[in-house]
């Protein structure tokens, strides 16, 4: 009963003539009852009429109690003249089909996953047309980012939409809601991740290892191509300095329509970002100038931890992270090699092998493993070398310690460093006599690719996961080892 009703029956007048009828009718009832009653006492049927009576309204109280349980809820049907079924009135297990993608058969339609960017005014009602654009094609949005702008505002989407529904046809029907500038590319099961976790969690792997801030970077904007520009050199202001008040009037966003990236490196100098198929963001740009802030703050650090490994002879060495701390010890190993090594190695001169550490021990350009004995001295070098979006990898081992294994467990630890930094492939350059480097590659156990170019040869192995799952970590390596802080 509603409030409105009771305040009618309340307001109700009394009147006496429906006492009159109330009376009447409780007189004949009981007129009724008692002429019932001696026709059952004195009748010659009495007992049986009774049963008989309790019996059918027993039945009639059941019936009417099923009846009411089926019929009393249900809606009328479509051919009824009842009002066509809608999400709201539908059933449960029909919206919820509805709203999961299902078919008529009740299985899951074929979907994949688009990340997509594109440009509205900034006005009431612009997202709500991009919103009835996807609803109408059954597109699901599953994460939305904002990044305003001075004449409008870019919209980043992460949808799950029908396998059927191809990209052309889903940007024709963005520009017709209104977007512009609009950019699509497939996405992947990375992307589910919401972007407050996202940088967190890029930020506490740039807080726990200088090297992360380059991947950072990489995967906080995208595919990009990241430099870094010495003080001083070519392009670089002379009185550059190191991040901080001093370089920040030199960050910022420019090249052809904001697709470089400027910002202070904390080692001195500058950091490039280019990015030439999507133009980057003010908010992108906060983001990016946030981390190195970050790594600025902290300083030089490397992690702690390290590995024991037991060679084939019984001697233990340690494999350890190696920076720029470590260039006199990497010098030294250079002059305990023969120039056959270097030239292996580096593929040039043996005089300019020395120059080259500087770079190869920088975070900023990857990262480097050092295989050190028990006494400290070191004995073999792997780097892991960021190259635009491929990335590579090279090893020197000493002489005196070559043909032991080393170099394979070196390898096995930089396929694994560039795992993590979601690398799609590494590639190695050396010689085709360097049997060595090439059967380290093979130990790996992944698919490889030769070229060999006058005597040049680059093998490059997909890190391909269920590949990397089923080799064993040091295969035919003869090598122990033991993880310590």
């Amino acid at each position: 009963m509603t409030p409105v009703t009771s305040a009618k029956s309340a307001r109700r007048p009394h009147h006496w003539r429906r006492d009159l009828v109330e009376l009447a009718a409780l007189f004949t009832a009981v007129a009724v009852a008692d002429a019932l009653a001696n026709l059952i006492v004195h009748g010659p049927d009495g007992g049986y009429l009774l049963i008989g009576s309790a019996m059918a309204l027993v039945a009639t109280a059941t019936f009417h109690t099923w009846w009411a349980r089926r019929h009393g809820n249900a809606p009328p049907a479509p051919g009824d003249g009842g009002p066509p079924a809608t999400p709201s009135t539908a059933s449960p297990a029909a919206a919820a089909g509805e709203a999961a993608g299902t078919g008529g058969a009740g299985e899951p339609e074929p979907a994949v996953l688009w990340r997509m960017r594109t440009t509205v005014r900034d006005e009431p009602g612009s997202l709500a047309a991009l919103c009835a654009a996807f609803a109408a094609h059954r597109v699901d949005i599953l994460t939305l980012q904002t990044h305003p702008l001075a004449d409008g505002t870019v919209d980043e989407f992460l949808l799950r939409a029908p396998a059927a529904l191809l990209a052309r046809d889903l940007t024709r029907e963005v520009a017709a809601a209104g977007g512009s500038a609009t950019w699509i590319e497939r996405a992947d099961a990375h992307d589910l991740v919401d972007t407050p976790t996202r940088v967190l969690g890029l930020a506490t792997r740039t807080a726990l290892d200088a090297a992360e801030l380059p991947l950072a970077l990489r995967q906080l904007l995208g595919r990009c191509t990241i430099r870094s520009r010495p003080a001083g050199s070519a392009g670089e202001p002379e009185d550059a300095g190191e991040c901080g008040d001093s370089g920040a009037d030199r960050d910022g966003i420019g090249g052809p329509d904001g697709t470089e990236l400027r910002l202070s490196d904390p080692q001195g100098g500058t950091l490039t970002v280019e990015r030439p198929y999507l133009p980057f963001t003010p908010t992108e740009f906060a983001r990016a100038r946030a981390l190195v802030e970050l790594d600025t703050r902290l300083g030089p650090r490397l992690p702690r931890q390290q590995d024991v490994l037991t060679l084939p002879e019984g001697e233990r060495i340690t494999v350890r992270r190696a920076d720029s701390d470590d260039l006199d010890a990497a010098l030294a190993l250079h002059g305990r090699c023969t120039p056959r090594t270097l030239g292996l190695r580096y593929h040039g001169p043996v005089g300019d092998a020395d120059r080259y550490l500087t770079h190869l021990l920088s975070p900023r350009f990857g990262r480097t493993l050092a295989v050190q004995t028990a006494s400290g001295r070191l004995v073999a070098l792997g780097h892991l070398l960021w190259d635009g979006e491929e990335t590579e990898v090279a090893l020197l081992v000493e002489d005196a310690w070559q043909r032991r294994g080393i170099g394979t467990a070196l390898l096995r630890r930089l396929v694994a460093l560039a795992v993590e930094a979601r690398a799609g492939s590494v590639y190695a350059v050396t010689q085709a006599s360097n049997t060595g480097m090439v059967a380290a590659m093979r130990e790996l156990g992944l698919p490889l690719d030769y070229q060999i170019d006058e005597g040049t040869l680059v093998i490059t192995a997909r890190l391909e996961r269920a590949a990397l799952e089923a080799v064993p970590p040091y295969r035919n390596s003869g090598l122990f080892d033991q993880r310590t802080p």
